[in-house]
Protein backbone atom coordinates (compact mmCIF):
# COMPACT_ATOMS: atom_id res chain seq x y z
CA UNK A 1 0.00 0.00 0.00
CA UNK A 2 1.54 3.49 -0.75
CA UNK A 3 2.34 5.70 1.80
CA UNK A 4 1.52 8.87 -0.63
CA UNK A 5 -1.34 11.34 -0.33
CA UNK A 6 -4.41 9.78 -2.66
CA UNK A 7 -7.24 11.81 -3.24
CA UNK A 8 -10.80 11.27 -4.72
CA UNK A 9 -10.63 14.05 -7.61
CA UNK A 10 -14.49 14.42 -8.39
CA UNK A 11 -14.15 10.29 -9.15
CA UNK A 12 -11.28 9.87 -10.36
CA UNK A 13 -8.30 8.88 -7.75
CA UNK A 14 -5.14 10.91 -8.16
CA UNK A 15 -1.24 9.99 -6.22
CA UNK A 16 0.82 12.58 -5.58
CA UNK A 17 3.90 12.26 -4.36
CA UNK A 18 7.49 14.39 -3.43
CA UNK A 19 9.89 13.90 -5.30
CA UNK A 20 13.14 15.89 -3.99
CA UNK A 21 11.46 19.42 -4.36
CA UNK A 22 9.14 18.52 -7.26
CA UNK A 23 5.53 16.82 -7.00
CA UNK A 24 4.72 13.80 -9.23
CA UNK A 25 0.98 13.44 -10.22
CA UNK A 26 -0.44 10.00 -10.88
CA UNK A 27 -3.63 8.70 -12.48
CA UNK A 28 -4.82 5.67 -10.43
CA UNK A 29 -7.03 2.92 -12.67
CA UNK A 30 -9.32 0.45 -11.43
CA UNK A 31 -6.50 -1.81 -11.32
CA UNK A 32 -4.35 0.11 -8.93
CA UNK A 33 -1.71 1.21 -11.66
CA UNK A 34 -0.31 3.99 -11.93
CA UNK A 35 -0.08 6.49 -14.86
CA UNK A 36 1.49 10.01 -14.81
CA UNK A 37 -1.58 12.33 -14.78
CA UNK A 38 0.08 14.55 -17.23
CA UNK A 39 -0.89 18.03 -15.18
CA UNK A 40 1.64 20.16 -12.46
CA UNK A 41 1.34 20.43 -8.91
CA UNK A 42 3.62 23.55 -8.47
CA UNK A 43 6.46 23.24 -5.77
CA UNK A 44 5.49 25.75 -3.41
CA UNK A 45 2.35 23.94 -2.74
CA UNK A 46 2.33 22.59 0.47
CA UNK A 47 0.99 18.65 1.21
CA UNK A 48 -2.14 20.84 3.14
CA UNK A 49 -2.74 22.27 0.67
CA UNK A 50 -3.09 19.44 -2.04
CA UNK A 51 -7.08 19.01 -1.66
CA UNK A 52 -7.54 22.56 -2.55
CA UNK A 53 -5.46 23.16 -5.04
CA UNK A 54 -6.36 19.65 -7.00
CA UNK A 55 -10.35 21.17 -6.31
CA UNK A 56 -9.69 23.96 -7.46
CA UNK A 57 -7.56 22.70 -10.81
CA UNK A 58 -10.62 20.30 -11.26
CA UNK A 59 -13.78 21.98 -10.40
CA UNK A 60 -14.63 22.90 -14.17
CA UNK A 61 -14.94 18.88 -13.92
CA UNK A 62 -16.99 18.78 -10.72
CA UNK A 63 -20.46 16.98 -11.69
CA UNK A 64 -23.46 16.63 -8.93
CA UNK A 65 -22.85 12.66 -9.05
CA UNK A 66 -19.80 12.77 -8.41
CA UNK A 67 -18.91 14.82 -4.99
CA UNK A 68 -15.30 16.58 -4.40
CA UNK A 69 -12.22 16.23 -3.37
CA UNK A 70 -11.02 14.34 -0.22
CA UNK A 71 -8.08 12.69 0.96
CA UNK A 72 -8.89 8.94 0.84
CA UNK A 73 -4.95 8.06 2.17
Amino acid sequence: MSHHPRFNVFGRIVEVQRQGAQWQSYLIGMDGKRAPAGWVVPDFIEADELAQYLADLFHESAMPHNGEVHRIS
